[in-house]
């Protein structure tokens, strides 16, 4: 399944940062951050609690930029 959130994020390097952290978080397939758009499109992995996952992507992302913010 795939969904699109809308995220805030200071700078280009920092979206990058995003991207590579919620690419790691489990349940997550595929991950593409946009800066310009300050959009993030996540594709779960099947089975996944899009909720659960969410809130570690979010979790993650504040690990590498703590000023992000990525609205559930």
């Amino acid at each position: 399944m795939k969904k699109s959130y809308k995220i805030e994020v200071d700078c280009a390097n920092c979206a990058n940062l995003m991207e590579e952290a919620a690419r790691k978080t489990q349940g997550i397939q595929n991950v593409c951050v946009n800066f310009m758009m300050q959009k993030m499109e996540v594709e779960f992995c099947e089975n996944a609690d899009e909720k659960n996952v969410m809130k570690e992507v979010l979790k993650n992302c504040k690990k590498v930029e703590e000023d992000c913010e990525i609205f559930l």
